[in-house]
């Protein structure tokens, strides 16, 4: 680690930027008092900036390039928690505390911060009153909104690479700069113009052992990062010291293969990546290219067994709603919806659908757990709204749940007929027996692992398997077996999975379909009758019975999901839209009620998008409503 006093005065104006929304609101006087005290300090890819255990004697503040937080247990096991992308504060407890670092900080990728030592900032807290109490009180907001929910970081400088036959990188990063221009300012960076911006056309293709060439690009390209919210590296076609530089300098890399070509890896990967530094590996996303009218994505397991890739996205690139979903999710606002289970219920899922789509919000990631994982599957695969629902509805009008066991050795219902439809409205709507990473949109779902005795997430392997498992309900449905494990329904464990989809990649804003009450049931009777009392009950007519305790398929998928409805209120804290539609009144099995079901669900959604706004991206100044960038201010080929 170096510090240094001596800087680019282009870090020295991102820094004047970056202070005011860290302080809030302070006279700029007090910013020039506070810059004196600040330390100038480059971590090298690889390089702990500060390690856990040691002793914390300062604050810093990340300017440029990305840090990764490792923590190790009492076990010696160490794991991520998190990264931490430009504008982000770290160690700021050290200032007032003794207490040694919680965590070890690495640089991704080199990177630029200020520090702020605290033997100068008690000399602040004696000098002046308003820089003091602004930072206290940035320090005191931290602790308060520690483990809050919060927009993740998004990457900065991210590498757009061919790892396959038939790919235009070039073409295709011009692209995607076009549709993050929302999100913010785009410049676009190849060897070729990198060359013309520093007059010297060569200086990409000279080796890294080439120190004064490696420190002009990198002071370069932090100038363009400082300017601009994406920056989008374009990697040569092969390996060569500017594919190698991308590599190493970027937060994220976009791995671009044509999903026609023979699976297989690209020199790229085996020359570039894989010796890159340790603790140095960005973040990769395997991009797979698909022609427009492609049914269905296939035999995508093949590509992600050769390659450690944190995701994987189908993208068409001729299909501006794909690439508009690659965009969001790159800029870490992409849109995930997670859908509850709740038997029948769970077909009214499908109107909600319907009233987003209307409404023009368009979903990146989809997850849900029993029937939810079901119809969130439907979405996933990304057919025509119509079609989607008129395979549903062939589907479930023979009843699924039908199929009694007469002889229960270990369900009440056998489950074949379940098992028919599943598979049979896979096999419609994509032309092939779909695994999971087959569908254009990234899904999961949730089951119970009965042998473990913990929530299972399945997000890799066969739909048709996952599903089943997934709405498994114990004594009612059969379980599934699944790499030796025992599974069941998901609503055990966690029956509207806000919490998984908030982790996943990409995700900025997620909506939640509930479908359990909000009501607790009360009973009034002393005590629950027999079973010929509740036969007879039974037989009198609606208005004029006595006991309005549930049935027993009720009571045993109600029992199942008591655990997650405890947590609901906790679940809901991480929804940004929720939608809780009045079903109560319609039983768990009525799937004859198809139409019904479908309809409530439409009417109480576009009910709650009257009254409620959804954004997508962050609030964009007329300022920064400028087109993206290639070298010197150039367009990008449309």
């Amino acid at each position: 680690m170096l510090n240094t006093s001596e800087h680019p005065k282009h870090l020295d104006t991102l820094l004047r930027r970056h202070l005011p929304a860290l302080l809030g609101e302070i006279d700029p006087q007090a910013i020039e008092l506070l810059l004196p005290h600040l330390e100038w300090v480059e971590v090298p890819a690889g390089q702990a900036l500060m390690t856990q255990g040691e002793a914390g004697d300062a604050l810093y503040l990340l300017l440029s390039g990305r840090l990764r937080t490792y923590i190790t247990n009492e076990f010696g096991e160490t794991r991520v928690v998190r990264e931490i992308g430009r504008g982000q504060i770290v160690g700021e407890m050290s200032l007032f505390t003794d207490e040694p670092r919680s965590a070890t900080l690495v640089a991704i990728r080199d990177s630029v911060l200020v520090r702020l030592g605290k033997d100068r900032f008690k000399q602040l807290l004696a000098v002046s009153e308003q820089v003091s109490i602004a930072l206290t009180r940035q320090i005191i907001l931290r602790l308060k909104t520690e483990g809050s929910r919060s927009i993740p970081d998004k990457p900065v400088t991210i590498g757009v690479l061919p790892v396959s036959g038939g790919v235009d990188a070039a073409h295709f990063a011009h692209q995607l700069a076009h549709h993050l221009h929302p999100f913010g300012r785009v410049s676009v960076v190849s060897a070729q113009s990198l060359g013309q911006d520093l007059s010297d056309p060569m200086v990409c293709e000279r080796p890294s052992s080439d120190t004064a060439a490696t420190r002009r690009i990198a002071m370069h390209l932090d100038q363009i990062e400082s300017e601009h919210d994406f920056v989008l590296l374009i990697a040569d076609p092969d390996p060569s010291p500017w594919t190698e530089r991308c590599c190493r300098h970027c937060d994220e890399l976009l791995l671009l293969a044509d999903a026609d070509q023979p699976v297989q890896l690209h020199a790229i990967e085996t020359q570039c990546l894989i010796s890159r530094p340790p603790r140095t590996d960005a973040t990769e996303v395997l991009v797979l290219l698909h022609p427009e009218q492609r049914q269905s994505p296939k035999g995508t397991l093949a590509w992600l067994e050769r390659r450690p890739v944190a995701a994987h996205v189908h993208i068409r690139p001729q299909l501006p709603g794909d690439m508009d979903r690659l965009a969001r999710l790159v800029s870490r606002n992409g849109v995930g919806l997670v859908l509850a289970g709740g038997g029948a219920r769970g077909l009214a899922h499908l109107g909600i659908y319907r009233a987003l789509r209307e409404q023009g919000i368009d979903i990146d990631l989809v997850g849900g757990t029993s029937i939810g994982a079901v119809m969130a599957a439907l979405v996933g695969m990304d057919r025509p709204l119509d079609l989607t629902t008129a395979t549903a509805k062939s589907a479930f009008a023979i009843n699924p749940t039908g199929d009694f066991n007469w002889l229960p050795m270990i369900s009440l219902i056998r489950g074949r007929r379940l098992r028919r439809v599943v598979e049979q409205s896979i096999q419609a709507l994509t032309g092939h027996p779909a695994q999971i990473e087959d569908l254009w949109k990234n899904f999961f779902c949730i089951a119970s692992n009965y042998s473990q005795a913990r929530e299972q997430l399945l997000a890799r392997g066969s739909l048709a398997k996952s599903l089943l498992a997934s709405v498994a309900i114990p004594g009612a449905l059969p379980p599934v077996i699944l790499n030796g494990d025992l599974l069941c329904d998901g609503g055990t464990f966690n029956n509207l999975p806000a919490d998984v989809m908030r982790g996943r990649w990409g995700i900025g804003r997620v909506i939640g379909v509930d479908l359990g009450s909000n009501k607790p049931r009360r009973y009034d009777n002393e005590e629950v009758p027999g079973s010929l009392t509740l036969l007879r009950d039974r037989l009198r007519p609606r208005a004029k019975r006595r006991y309005r305790l549930p049935d027993l398929s009720a009571l045993l998928m109600n029992v199942t999901v008591l655990y997650s409805t405890s947590r609901q209120r906790q679940v809901r804290q991480l929804i940004d839209l929720y939608f809780n539609p009045p079903l109560q009144r319609i039983g768990m099995l009525q799937w004859q009620r198809f139409d019904e079901l479908v309809q409530l669900g439409y009417e109480h959604a576009c009910d709650v998008l009257a009254n409620q706004s959804f954004h997508i991206g962050p609030p964009r100044e007329a300022a920064d409503l400028e087109e993206p960038t290639h070298g010197h201010g150039q367009q990008p080929q449309q």
